[in-house]
């Protein structure tokens, strides 16, 4: 059977690249600490042809000396004796020898890469490592599975609102499917090997064998439960190579295997037919640990939504001035509502493009993955359902966060005292923040027990997104797309003080661009003239 110590490396040039190890890792999960690399790969790209043009100047230089002498010798070893009778050959001789030699000697000894390696030294500290590789690879399966795009639209890059097309390789695409092995995730190592042998197929030329894929491809069905397909991959990669250490054997475990279930299902054994293409719904994809996964992704492709006629009827926009605020008075802020019950709403021009632009620069240099609460032990923690960075702004550390926290009191009506800072969000590729609830469901944590539970969320949206990356409610079946420069808002808790379990909301991954937004989490101390309690969980 096949084994998962298998190593590829299709880069065998420049090998020092796969060297580096990264003290950053990470980076894959912020697009804004992503755009970093893009500068250092210019400079080592420049850096690079500097190393390149004084290799060549090196060689023009030795090809110079090697020409030069060699039409001396060929006239000084055609008559060595008549040569040497002239006493400035004699003299050109022993001076050459002496020095000339010894400056060419250094000449082909120096070494023009030096330059290039101490930059490379300098930059390799922020390189992305073998996590954020695998990572990233994990997050385009994310947006495959989310989005259901097939294998082929990735590799050709036909992806919705793409600006700068980008296409796969069959190296790129095998690297994927043994990743997804790597990983025991066979559902999607077939659909990556596939599409890694469908172009090989088409005669894209690439470091990978069609045998090396065909072996994973081939065991990768095996155990997706595919007998028959098994057999059919086995036999090409036994006809390609029937040396193949594994091949040969798995072929006849396979078809053992067949002729039983055949047996035991009482069908007739299938004629020997032409490969059968494995698309994308070709097999089921595993359940897991998240029980709204169908509706939570129908909605962020924009399925499912439940905005009825009769509930968009009662879905109005207005002046909103604070509840006669002064600083909203002469220019009240404009709402419109998302979302009749639970009431969603969302606010017009919250930000400018100048804050904006203020707020990620502050935010940028404090960027940490962002973590959950485990919900066992109370301990923040990392974890594979949210994919993003963010960082906390205090309201001291520019005039500009002052100013939007004050904005964010008067347009809610709800006092910023006790409120959580300003935290910054960016999501990565692929980034997301699976269903989850703002509130605690374990309100007399420590982190709650001063404050009070999270009674309200205010969510700016800070950038445009291409394709993808809506905030969506399962429960009944709302998805609102991001908008620069605008705002949402809803409470988490009924004034009585019990949850809504109705708020339970997600982040969708980001399909196409970069997504940043700013959050501000209200507590409940220092609302009860804002928001007074009610004996009822009715709003």
């Amino acid at each position: 059977m096949m084994k998962t110590t298998k190593k590829h490396s299709p880069f065998i040039s420049l090998g020092l690249f796969l060297l580096i190890s990264a003290s950053r890792a990470e980076i894959f999960t912020s697009i804004g600490q992503m755009t970093d690399l893009i500068y250092t790969e210019k400079e080592l790209v420049q850096s690079l042809k500097e190393y390149i043009q004084a290799e060549e100047s090196k060689l023009a230089a030795v090809k110079s000396w090697a020409s030069k002498l060699d039409r001396l010798t060929r006239m000084s070893t055609s008559d060595p004796e008549g040569y040497l009778a002239h006493p400035v050959n004699a003299y050109k001789l022993v001076k050459r020898l002496n020095t000339e030699w010894s400056d060419l000697e250094s000449l082909v000894l120096q070494n023009p890469s030096d330059g290039f390696i101490a930059n490379m030294s300098v930059h390799r500290q922020y390189f992305p490592d073998e996590e954020d590789e695998k990572g990233a690879a994990k997050a385009l399966m994310r947006l495959q599975d989310t989005y259901k795009l097939d294998s082929e639209s990735f590799s050709k890059g036909k992806l919705p609102g793409v600006r700068y097309n980008s296409q796969l390789t069959v190296d790129d695409c095998y690297d994927m499917g043994k990743t997804a092995y790597n990983d025991v995730d066979y559902y999607h190592s077939v659909l990556w090997m596939q599409q890694a042998l469908r172009q090989l197929d088409a005669g894209e030329e690439a470091l990978v064998s069609k045998a090396d894929v065909l072996d994973y491809l081939s065991y990768s069905v095996y155990q997706m439960g595919d007998l028959q397909r098994a057999v059919e991959l086995t036999r090409r990669l036994v006809a390609l190579d029937p040396s193949h250490q594994r091949a040969g054997g798995n072929l006849h475990y396979f078809e053992k295997l067949l002729q039983k279930e055949l047996r035991e299902s009482e069908r007739a054994k299938p004629n020997p037919s032409e490969e059968r293409p494995i698309q994308l719904g070709t097999y089921d994809r595993p359940l897991d640990y998240l029980p709204e996964r169908e509706t939570y992704e129908a909605l962020c492709r924009g399925e499912g939504i439940k905005l009825t006629p009769a509930r968009r009827s009662r879905l109005f926009c207005r002046y909103n001035d604070g509840n006669r605020n002064p600083r909203l008075l002469l220019a009240p802020m404009k709402q419109e509502d998302e979302w009749d019950n639970p009431h969603i709403v969302r606010f017009l021009d919250t930000l400018s493009d100048a804050e904006i632009e203020k707020i990620k620069e502050l935010a940028k240099p404090r960027l940490a993955r962002a973590t959950v609460r485990d919900p066992k032990t109370g301990v923040l923690t990392v974890a594979q359902y949210r994919i993003s960075k963010s960082a906390w702004l205090e309201g001291d550390v520019d005039p500009v966060i002052a100013r939007v926290n004050q904005r964010i009191e008067d347009i809610t009506g709800l006092s910023v005292a006790t409120a959580e800072l300003l935290q910054v969000a960016n999501y990565g590729v692929g980034g997301q923040y699976e269903p989850h609830f703002d509130f605690s469901r374990r309100p007399f944590d420590s982190v709650f027990r001063t404050d009070g539970n999270r009674l309200a969320t205010y969510l700016n949206y800070m950038s445009d997104v291409e394709a993808g990356g809506a905030t969506v409610f399962p429960d009944f079946g709302a998805a609102i797309l991001p908008r620069k420069g605008t705002a949402v808002f809803w409470y988490n808790l009924f004034r009585s003080g019990e949850g809504d379990y109705r708020t339970r909301h997600a982040a969708c991954p980001v399909l196409v661009g970069s997504k940043w937004v700013s959050n501000k989490w209200f507590h409940e101390r220092g609302q009860e003239f804002r928001r007074p309690c009610g004996l009822t969980e009715v709003d």
